[in-house]
């Protein structure tokens, strides 16, 4: 799925290029147990994406891990488009960081790409040992071939923002990419833009903390993380912090997709609002609200004001458009960012959530919307524990914006074989654009 080209390493060498890619075949997916009642092994499922396919909108393969209780997050990969120059390298490893069991979990997709095996286990004293670090999340692939992935705490489950090394061949720990003693107080993802020389982390809170569900009180107590961690990215240390106002919780951070660009994006959690940072005239680095979406008072919930909670952020490739999911308001939105000072909301859809028409929570108060939104057909959220995850397709208008919902594609993860299982980020096999960054 690379640009053809006689010395091409892996990706593709512009993001607009890469655009221009062929169509997905298949994904993978992390499947979680943990917390689910099901006694099983999280796993690494493949599903079929191709229309012209029989087994389309199917699981096709399912690759357990060796352990239970892992909790496997997100995923990256052995490399990327930030190694396009390099001809030796080629995208065949999916790296699956455990978030509970601190393991990582090396899979070949290169062999059979329908088929993924388990390569190789990390385990968690080998990170211990070399790093003290746990609790792991993001994984990068870096331009000098190993692999960086942040962690969230210590051995202990005290919070610690620090990042572990891999070699990217050989998978072995290598120690930590910060310098002795440098960690972040806290910490969750990470993206790094060379051309600036500077890294920027994210912060949840501590393991201990977080580890068995949210508690209204951590709040109240501070224990949640509000700050933006900027890094030299030669020197790899912090160099600057940014507090957050109105940033309570900031989890997926995106920098432009262009190499250039001195600016990005970050989805805060809990204040739900996306935060812009860039670099300011004086050569450091500033941040601002630039999208909030306002709580809703509501009846028969467990406060009395629902925050969207926004989880996941993305960026499309050419840095037109912005989309984040609100989780608990159930509606997925796109706006256009061609100002990236004043996003412009340009598509929105609700996709299930906590506030439906004839559910069990009442709306009183709401800035936004007229009405309660109407239930879909597929009707997954607040039971997604009970009856597991689906995967739904939304058909994205990327000349004027606007999404709207495949009425065709539905994979249900409620109907797996061992029982309902909870469905985590996709990866597609040529890469996309939470995964690659170009340098």
């Amino acid at each position: 799925m690379a640009t053809k080209c006689g010395n091409c390493g892996p990706g593709y060498s512009t993001p607009l290029e890469a655009m221009k890619g062929p169509r997905e075949e298949i994904v993978y997916l992390p499947c979680i147990y943990r917390n689910t009642g099901t006694e099983a092994p999280d796993y690494l499922a493949t599903v079929d994406v191709d229309p012209k396919s029989p087994q389309y909108c199917q699981v096709i393969h399912r690759l357990p891990m060796p352990n239970l209780k892992d909790e496997l997050h997100h995923s990256g990969w052995n490399t990327c488009s930030s190694c396009f120059g390099d001809s030796t390298k080629s995208r065949t490893k999916l790296v699956l960081p455990s978030l509970i069991s601190s393991r990582i979990y090396v899979v070949d997709v290169g062999s059979e790409p329908r088929a993924p095996k388990l390569h190789k286990v990390i385990e968690p004293k080998d990170i211990h040992a070399k790093c003290e670090l746990a609790f792991l999340h993001t994984s990068h692939c870096l331009a000098s071939g190993e692999v960086m992935i942040s962690s969230l705490g210590d051995v202990k489950g005290n919070g610690k923002g620090g990042f572990v090394l891999l070699d990217g061949e050989t998978f072995e720990v290598k120690g930590t990419w910060e310098r002795p003693g440098g960690a972040a107080p806290l910490g969750y993802d990470f993206w790094y833009q060379p051309r600036h020389n500077v890294m920027i982390s994210t912060e949840w809170a501590a393991p201990n903390v977080l580890r068995d569900g949210f508690n209204p009180a951590d709040v109240e107590a501070g224990l949640y993380g509000s700050h933006l961690y900027v890094w030299d990215w030669q020197r790899h240390e912090i160099v600057q912090t940014l507090s957050l106002k109105d940033g309570l919780i900031p989890l997926e951070i995106r920098f432009l997709h262009n190499p250039d660009a001195a600016q990005g994006f970050v989805g805060c959690a809990l204040s739900s609002t996306i935060q812009r940072f860039y670099k300011n005239e004086g050569g450091t680095w500033s941040v601002e609200k630039v999208i909030q979406v306002p709580p809703k008072k509501v009846k028969g919930w467990l406060l009395p004001e629902m925050p969207g909670l926004i989880t996941d952020i993305l960026l499309s490739l050419d840095d037109r458009f912005l989309y984040f999911s609100n989780w608990l308001h159930g509606d997925l939105r796109q706006y256009d960012i061609s100002d990236p000072q004043r996003p412009r909301l340009t598509g929105q859809l609700f996709l299930g959530g906590s506030i439906v028409k004839g559910g069990p929570v009442q709306v009183l108060e709401d800035e936004e919307l007229k009405s309660q939104p109407e239930p879909l057909v597929v009707k997954f959220y607040p039971d997604l524990i009970r009856e597991g995850s689906v995967m739904l397709q939304v058909d994205v208008d990327t000349v004027k914006g606007g999404l709207k919902l495949n009425p065709n594609f539905l994979v249900d993860f409620g109907k797996e074989p061992l029982g309902p299982a909870l469905a985590h980020e996709l990866r597609y096999p040529g890469g996309d654009c939470s995964s690659d960054i170009w340098i």
